[in-house]
């Protein structure tokens, strides 16, 4: 396996990853309305989550440690007419740099996992004001429900046998218990729900792309060549009718700093 480096593959990600579909955000937004807000995006990518919060009016910091993703955010930005309420930074979450008690919501899409926890969550507690909220989401394929998520992971095991992260069933109930332990946040909702992902072949392929079993860490380009060229015959040859609909899962937990902060 060689390093992972999300930004090997920003181009993928703007062009073909989907995030959190528009039902998450309208979700949340009926849970804390958007406009005006001071919000942080963190392991923000291509700026998928911070975009859209900036579009519905709030003020947006995105950073992520891989250059190659902040400038495809910012170019990204530029281009949505976005660039005004929206900043992006490189580096570590653990170390951003933010006033205590300046932010009114603090979301984490697609990348809690990768963060040093404890370190992140005692940061977020300081960062947000009092009521302020931190949001976990996932959007996952389900490769136990759908058959071209199924038969694209078999691929991938095929290239990639150690991969530790096959048949995901996108519920991370964990974070729930890891979040609202003693001494951290207190609950405000938890919601799963399905949602079916439509992508052309070309679409899937990309997204594929930018998984860290495949091109961000996973195999050196020569494979993921290789590997996406035996992709594109799968999908000719088995699922041929486009587009393809993909089921996927948005999981989130949502929690409150409480108005007076641990510690």
């Amino acid at each position: 396996m060689v390093e992972i480096d999300f930004g090997r593959h920003s181009e993928d990600y703007v062009t073909h990853r989907p995030g959190l579909p528009d039902s998450f955000f309208r979700r949340l937004e009926a849970i804390r309305p958007l406009a005006g807000i001071d919000a942080l995006d963190l392991g923000t990518g291509p700026g998928t989550v911070a975009l859209v919060l900036a579009g519905r009016g709030a003020r947006v910091i995105g950073i992520d440690v891989a250059e190659n993703q902040v400038a495809a955010a910012r170019r990204w930005a530029v281009a949505a007419g976005l660039d005004g309420v929206c900043e992006f930074r490189v580096g570590r979450a653990e170390e951003a740099e933010l006033v205590d008690a300046s932010l009114d919501l603090v979301v984490a899409g697609q990348s809690w996992w990768w963060f040093q926890q404890p370190r992140m969550m005692d940061k977020i507690m300081r960062m947000l004001r009092p009521g302020g909220l931190l949001v976990v989401a996932n959007f996952s394929y389900l490769p136990r429900v759908d058959p071209v998520a199924r038969a694209t992971e078999a691929l991938i095991l095929t290239y990639n046998p150690d991969w530790p992260y096959a048949g995901d069933d996108g519920i991370y109930d964990r974070y729930l218990h890891q979040l609202t332990e003693p001494g951290r946040f207190a609950l405000v909702e938890q919601f799963c729900y399905d949602h079916d992902q439509p992508f052309t072949h070309e679409a899937w392929r990309g997204r594929v792309r930018t998984c860290h079993a495949v091109g961000s860490g996973g195999l050196p380009p020569e494979q993921v060549e290789a590997f996406d060229g035996e992709l594109a015959a799968m999908l000719r040859r088995e699922f041929p009718r486009q587009p393809l609909m993909i089921r996927h899962r948005v999981y989130a937990v949502i929690v409150r700093r409480p108005a007076e902060a641990p510690g």
